[in-house]
């Protein structure tokens, strides 16, 4: 059994073929996938998508990238759609949420502290509900650990990760595992291929982030990512840790399950 803990499998470039993208991962061994809303926009429809996928589940948030376009109206939604989703089995997370200061215009001044504000707010409810979350984490490591650290560990996956050993240790402590994915499938990527050899097993996840971050077997870039990629990905990481994929596999979904306990009742809802 392999989870693709983060896949944005309602956007647009699946539009034409996603049941059949969907029922190809499910047949190569992908028997869940995390959904995660990305603004106010989309919370009804990563929700009504998730039982539509095998194992398929999601997570409510508004991404650091699509804050410049959001409002605090936004934010009490979000508490909202939380508050009236946590009777779903499905619903697993707040994400996708946090920081992105690889982006030049939106890394300093009022949009830098726009995406702070967003960030904290979420933070809090994920707190308030007693829910892990799903990080955007790009160039702002520190920053995130900052916010985290006001909160009795809140836990979740710091998705694509990409930071220091010393950071990744630091997200290890606060209770999150890292999210491994295409990326990692590039030679030349050699801080995450670090980080998946020397990271303990325990603390690793797969994802695909499709459409995006395709894994060199789909360059040029410019290829769709697929949630069907996963068990390539897998074998990637255990070529790289010298073990069987099988043990790869056991070990990232026992890890999925534990960062994101709501994911076993996602899982049994398509045996009700």
């Amino acid at each position: 059994m392999l989870i693709d803990t983060h896949c944005h499998l309602d956007a647009a470039e699946f539009d034409a073929d996603r049941q059949q993208v969907a029922d190809d991962a499910c047949a190569a061994g992908v028997q869940a996938i995390v959904i995660p809303a990305v603004e106010r926009a989309n919370f009804a429809v990563v929700r009504e998508l998730a039982p539509r996928v095998a194992g398929g589940a999601y997570a409510l948030g508004i991404h650091p990238l699509y804050v410049q376009r959001a409002s605090d109206a936004d934010l009490d939604a979000l508490r909202d759609a939380v508050k009236a989703a946590m009777g779903d089995p499905r619903f697993v997370a707040i994400g996708e949420i946090g920081l992105d200061f690889f982006v030049p215009e939106i890394a300093s001044g009022e949009p830098r502290e726009r995406q702070e504000h967003f960030y904290a707010v979420q933070l809090a409810l994920a707190a308030e509900f007693r829910l892990p979350v799903l990080l955007h984490v790009r160039k702002s490591q520190d920053i995130l650990l900052k916010h985290l650290r006001r909160h009795d560990r809140i836990g979740g996956i710091a998705h694509a990760f990409n930071g220091s050993a010393q950071q990744a240790q630091a997200f290890v402590d606060q209770g999150f595992a890292l999210g491994l994915g295409g990326a990692m499938t590039y030679e030349r990527a050699l801080q995450i291929r670090r980080h998946a050899t020397e990271v303990g097993l325990h603390h690793l996840v797969l994802e695909t982030d499709a459409p995006d971050i395709p894994p060199a077997w789909l360059h040029p870039p410019q290829r769709r990512n697929r949630p069907g990629e996963l068990p390539r990905i897998a074998q990637v990481l255990a070529d790289l840790r010298g073990i069987s994929a099988g043990q790869v596999a056991h070990a990232t979904t026992a890890n999925a399950l534990r960062v994101l306990p709501r994911l076993s009742a996602a899982i049994l809802a398509d045996g009700d």
